[in-house]
This record gives C-alpha cells, structure tokens and sequence, in this order.
C-alpha cells in the first residue's frame, strides 16, 4: 500500500514538473476569447511589451464562448492563460474547466460596453424600442390578433412590426451563438422587448425555459444574419448595404464613427455618459479570467495583471477610455485591484 502511495506521490510530482517546464518554455503570455475585449486586452499588451522586459502577449479573437473553451481545456503551456468575455462565466463553463483540472480561476471585471445597433453612416437616422427589436429578430412571436398565442415570425419590413418605422426589410448582421455579445443581446435587448408583453413576462416564473425559448430564439429565414467573430466585416457591409443595420460593442462603434453611427434604442443614444450611469438600456460589464496555476509559472502574469488594472490603464482618464471602455466607479476598481492583487478566485 505504502509502495502504491509513493509510487502515486512521484507520478503526481512529475507531471507537476513537466506542466513547469512545459510553460516555462513558453516566453509570452496567452490570451483568448472575446472580440469586444480585444481591443482593450492588445492594448494593453502592447504597452505591456513595450514598457517591460517581457514580450508582449499574445492575443486571440475567437469569441466569448470559444475563448472558454480553449480555456477550460486544460492546465499547461498548451492551454491559454487568460480569456477574455464579454459576459460573466457561466457555471456550466466552470463545470468544465473543473472536469479538466482547471480549479482557480480569478475572475477580473475590467469596466463596461453598450452594445449597439448601428447603420452606415451615410443612412438616415433609425430609433427603435426593445420590443420593435424583439418583434423583427424572434422566431415566434405573440399572435398580433391577441390572446397567449405565438406564430412564426410574419413580419418582413420594419414598417410591418411598428407603423413609425420605415418601409425597409428587416436586415440585421449580428454575432453567432458563440458569441458574448450576442448572449448579451438576447438577455437584455431581446428579454427587454419580450417583457412588453404581459403573459409572456409571466412566463419567467411559470415555464422558465418555453419564456427562454420565446425570448431569445432568433428567426432563421435570412432576416438576422450572423456575420462571424469580425465586427470589421460588419462595417464593411453596413457601407454596402444603407438599409442594413449591425450589432456590436460601442468600443467598436467609437473606433468606426467615421463609417457607421449608432441607432437610438428606447429613446436613448449609446454614449460614454448613457453607458456609465446606465440609462442605455442595453448596457454590459466586460471580463476577463485568470488561470491562477499559471502565474509564477509563465512569465510576466503577475505583471501584466497589475498593468491592466492600474489607474493609468483603467481609470477615469486611462488609455483604456481612449478605446472605448466605460470605467468602473473609483471604489470598484480599487476593491478589484485588490482582489487581483491577492489573486482571489472565483
């Protein structure tokens, strides 16, 4: 028995040590996931490369949900160290980074985005509620003629789901299922239009997954179009098509302005201002997650970690603002820091 024991004990010292050796041939940091954070998270890398003895970090875009995936997969120098998300962790993703021995994660809120609808810039204006957007995006939808029923999706032109709006067909390009954002769209702009209507709000709390299903089920007859992780291409083709409109982060909207501007949703604008004091009905925090196994172990984690969440990074007047990021308040930021600091986890 003993034997079995030290025989576990050096097996177990040995993989230990060949996770060490693997990632300290490594000589840069990994960062996945999302595209909305993207910006922020090379931003910061590249200041990070340039004002260190460390390389600077290496960045991937590959969306919220998929940046959790390579994350969760496992602990080592083949794994990433960090994810970046535009919305918070699910527990099912934790569940998986558990199965795969991923079991300290620290998790960072950085600040906040508001998620936009958008058209070139050469369009006209466009204003719309959450229940127009919900109205021309669901699958079903409450039967117009009343009572607690639902039918397909009847409505082509915008004009069709509210008489004010113009007679355009309804054309959104907007993020695949992977996609923080477009988890952030569907609980908030979605959910929010959805609610307009009484019995289905009721539903929340009677049938929580037939409301689920109402809410955030997006047609599949060409209307929505989902145009991949590069809101680059999003642009391109809102300046292609004028009646088309786009859904992205703000932070992209304010890089672009010179090509595409943001409709009014509920009968505010997204600005730094809306965004902040939460008055912008669609607004978001941003994330990133940390593998605490790695820190001490790849270089430069612990330095990169204090560099995002500086003040000359992330406050008020930091180079963070310059991409578009809304900070924190002054007193969450500090509470962060210092649980990054100390490398709380989640």
């Amino acid at each position: 028995m003993n034997k079995l024991i030290t025989t576990a004990a050096l097996l177990a010292t040995a993989m230990g040590v060949a996770m060490t050796s693997q990632a300290a041939a490594r000589d840069h940091i990994s960062i996945v996931g999302s595209s909305t954070v993207y910006p922020f998270s090379t931003t910061v890398a590249e200041r990070f490369g340039r004002s260190t003895n460390f390389k600077a970090p290496k960045v991937e875009s590959t969306g919220t949900g998929g940046g959790f995936k390579l994350f969760c997969s496992g602990v080592g120098v083949q794994f990433p160290d960090m994810t970046n998300a535009s919305r918070a962790i699910k527990d099912s993703e934790l569940a998986m980074c558990a199965e795969n021995n991923v079991k300290d994660v620290v998790e960072v809120l950085i600040g906040y985005d508001g998620i936009v609808i958008a058209n070139a810039k050469a369009a006209p204006a466009f204003s719309v509620t959450r229940k127009d957007l919900f109205l021309a995006l669901a699958k079903s939808v409450p039967n117009p003629k009343g009572g607690e029923a639902l039918i397909p999706n009847p409505y082509k032109t915008w004009k069709d789901v509210n008489a004010a709006l113009p007679a355009n067909k309804i054309e959104v390009l907007g993020p695949p299922p992977t996609s923080g954002t477009r988890d952030a769209f569907l609980e908030m702009a979605m959910e929010g239009g959805c609610q307009t209507f009484v019995w289905v709000k009721a539903l929340e709390k009677a049938d929580k997954d037939k409301y689920k299903s109402i809410c955030h089920d997006i047609r599949e007859d060409g209307s929505y179009i989902e145009a991949g992780e590069n809101d680059n291409l999003i642009v391109q083709k809102l300046n292609a098509n004028p009646n088309a409109l786009g859904i992205f982060g703000f932070s992209f909207l304010d890089q672009n302005s010179d090509k595409v501007k943001a409709a009014q949703v509920d009968g505010k604008e997204p600005t730094f201002d809306t965004i902040a004091d939460g008055s912008y009905p669609i607004s978001r925090p941003l994330y990133f997650y940390v593998k605490k196994a790695h820190i001490g172990v790849v270089p430069g984690m612990a330095e990169y970690l204090a560099e995002f969440t500086s003040e000359k990074a992330w406050g008020d007047d930091g180079y963070l603002t310059e991409k578009g990021m809304i900070p924190m308040s002054k007193d969450k930021r500090t509470k962060m820091a210092a649980d990054v600091k100390s490398l709380k986890t989640l």
